[in-house]
C-alpha cells in the first residue's frame, strides 16, 4: 500500500514537471530593452540592430510571417519635446499610403507609461526608396503599418513604427503593443481633429 502511494506520488510529480515544461515551451521568450524612460519587452526573435541614424533609439528586424518574403522592421525614435503633435503624426503616417484601397484604424489607450495612440494602416505603402533627403518612394501593395505615439508624461514622447508586408505586420502587432504594456482590447477609437 505504501509502495502504491509512492508510485502515485512520483507519477503526480512527473506529470507536474511535464506540464511545467509544456507551459515553458508555450511561452515566447522575450528580452527587455531599456531606452531612457521606457523599457520595451520584445520577443527574442526580434533581432536588435544598431540604429541607422542618431534620431533612432533602437531598431529591430522581425521575422517574416509564413508566405511573406521580406522581414519586417520596427524602429523607436524620440525627438525631444512633442515631435509635432498627435494629429500631425497620425495624419502623416496615413498619407504614406495611397488613398485607393487604404484602410485606417486609429485608436488610443493607456499603458503603465502613459497615454498612447495607434495608427493601423493597410493598402499600398509609399515605401521610402533611397536616402531620406531624396524623398523617393516605391509603391508597395499588400502592405501594413502599425505605428504608435507613446507619451511618457512630463518626460518624453516615443514613436514606434513598424511598416512591412501585411501578414507580417499583423502577426507582430500584438507583440508591439505588449512591448510597452498596451492592450488593444482596452483601446477606444480616436478621431483626428481632437486638438492633440
Amino acid at each position: 500500500m505504501l509502495r502504491n502511494r509512492m508510485v502515485a506520488c512520483l507519477c503526480g510529480v512527473m506529470l507536474l514537471n511535464v506540464a511545467a515544461q509544456a507551459e515553458d515551451k508555450g511561452k515566447a521568450k522575450t528580452v527587455s530593452i531599456k531606452m531612457r524612460d521606457v523599457t520595451l519587452t520584445v520577443p527574442a526573435t526580434w533581432k536588435q540592430e544598431a540604429p541607422a541614424n542618431k534620431l533612432r533609439l533602437a531598431q529591430f528586424i522581425i521575422p517574416a510571417a509564413k508566405g511573406d518574403k521580406e522581414k519586417t522592421g520596427m524602429v523607436v525614435s524620440s525627438f525631444g519635446g512633442f515631435g509635432g503633435g498627435v494629429d500631425a503624426n497620425l495624419s502623416r503616417w496615413v498619407t504614406q499610403f495611397q488613398t485607393t484601397g487604404r484602410k485606417v484604424k486609429l485608436t488610443e489607450g493607456k499603458s503603465k507609461y502613459g497615454r498612447y495612440f495607434v495608427a493601423d494602416i493597410s493598402g499600398t505603402y509609399n515605401k521610402p526608396d533611397g536616402p531620406p533627403f531624396a524623398r523617393k518612394t516605391k509603391p508597395t501593395p499588400n502592405s501594413r503599418m502599425v505605428a504608435v505615439i507613446l507619451i511618457v508624461e512630463k518626460k518624453a514622447v516615443y514613436f514606434l513604427k513598424m511598416p512591412g508586408a501585411d501578414k507580417s505586420v499583423q502577426a507582430a502587432a500584438g507583440a508591439l503593443r505588449a512591448s510597452f504594456g498596451g492592450d488593444a482590447s482596452k483601446e477606444k477609437e480616436y478621431e483626428l481633429g481632437k486638438g492633440q
